[in-house]
């Protein structure tokens, strides 16, 4: 069997920075530490570090009862008010938010100083999502789809910035900006999709239409993981997800001549040699 690995698969940059940032606080031999919300979306890091004495806090009910101690905000971000309380709390804070993301923060606040309708295409449950929503003092409006964005209504004159969620659908980014062109906005596009996102994406896409078969490895609460898996069985529909090399079946690949895998941006590169290996030896 021939085995095609995606040459992007694994790490990003702000997750691989993110990571790296609470294992410098432990390094450090400072104590207690801990994290707001799961660093990153993968459970086996998350467990990983809270066997290194890493403790995820799960909302600011949790922050109020500490007093002492070191912080790390999340990969995904907050919300403006969720870092003015941790700020505000006495404890050390390290931002561990993906400068990417950062950056709509930013652009979000500004809007909202503007008057300027914000609207993000993403998932509105998602952490990152949540804490743009949360930077901006104007109206905000989520969109995770194009029909959703078609259903969108502004005022005459009603001024907007249209942002994404850095793990967001790239093409479904563009169908997005597509129909809200077309009902005439005034409205300032900001294609914030990562651009590793949208590598890792296209990538995807052309190995799913070149084998017999996709195994997506990553965390199944992890956007851009449920997003490859998505792309991958658009254009192949033999994709398998997987989170670790236990969720793998091995059963349905024995008839398959070429296998392609991928992963997300929060699946550490262990995992994905060991999935490979093992592919690769037991077929």
């Amino acid at each position: 069997m021939k085995v095609q690995v995606a040459e992007t698969a694994g790490f990003c940059f702000g997750v691989k920075r993110a990571v790296d940032m609470v294992l410098e606080q432990i390094e450090s031999g400072r104590k207690p530490v801990y994290t707001y919300g799961p660093i990153i979306h993968n459970d086996l890091v998350v467990r990983s570090l809270e066997e290194r004495g890493i403790r995820v806090l799960q909302d600011l009910n949790d922050l109020a009862s500490l007093q002492e101690g070191t912080i790390i905000i999340r990969s995904h971000g907050v919300s403006a008010r969720e870092q003015a309380l941790m700020e505000a709390s006495g404890l050390i804070v390290v931002d561990a938010t993906c400068p990417f993301v950062k950056k709509i923060h930013q652009i979000a606040e500004k809007a909202g100083r503007e008057g300027k309708t914000l609207i993000i295409a993403g998932d509105p449950q998602h952490p990152e999502v949540q804490g743009i929503t949360g930077w901006s003092a104007g109206r905000t409006e989520v969109v995770d789809s194009p029909e959703a964005a078609a259903e969108l209504s502004l005022l005459p004159g009603e001024a907007a910035v249209l942002v994404a969620q850095t793990t967001f659908h790239a093409r479904k980014f563009e169908n997005i900006v597509e129909i809200l062109k077309k009902r005439g906005y005034d409205m300032f596009v900001m294609n914030t999709v990562c651009s590793a996102t949208d590598e890792r994406q296209t990538e995807a896409r052309k190995l799913a239409c070149q084998v017999d078969a996709m195994i997506v490895v990553g965390g199944r609460h992890s956007s851009n993981t449920r997003k490859l898996y998505e792309i991958c069985k658009e254009n192949c529909g033999n994709t398998y997800l997987i989170e670790t090399l236990d969720d793998l079946d091995l059963k349905p690949f024995q008839s398959f001549l070429c296998v392609g895998i991928t992963a997300g941006a929060s699946t550490p590169n262990s995992i994905i040699e060991e999935v490979t290996d093992y592919v690769r030896t037991k077929l």
